[in-house]
């Protein structure tokens, strides 16, 4: 049965959709973005690095709510406003993840919401 991944400290939708869905054991992340869980606010930092690590700690924070962590991610969706920026994101998004990592794509896109320069989804499975 499907179940929307809910909780504290989990930045809020900016459209009809949620953080995250269950079924079962496996999780579907949206796409997170650099939005400050707290206020709302964009939270883009002065680098694309710190970006990327807003990025990742609201993914964690919808991992976490869902009953999983880093560790159970099987795949990942990586959206950049250029490939300018992949080095960069690949390096932040590389600390939090360890071996075997998950399947990944990385892609370019014209624009992505609110003009941010990253936005990583993912999906995983439940920690027994």
């Amino acid at each position: 049965m499907k179940k929307a991944i809910e909780g504290k400290g989990l930045a809020p939708a900016i459209g009809p959709y949620s953080a995250g869905v269950s079924w079962g054991d496996v999780i579907f992340t949206s796409g997170q973005i650099a939005m400050d869980p707290h206020t709302g606010e964009m939270a883009l930092g002065n680098s694309i690095s710190e970006e990327a690590h807003r990025v990742m700690k609201n993914l964690q924070a919808v991992l976490l709510a869902g009953g999983a962590d880093f560790n159970s991610v099987v795949k990942t969706s990586i959206f950049l406003s250029s490939m300018d920026h992949f080095e960069e994101v690949n390096g932040v998004y590389g600390g939090y993840f360890q071996p075997p990592f998950p399947a990944r794509e990385t892609i370019a896109v014209k624009t992505l919401p609110k003009n941010v320069n990253v936005e990583i989804s993912c999906i995983a499975m439940r920690k027994s």
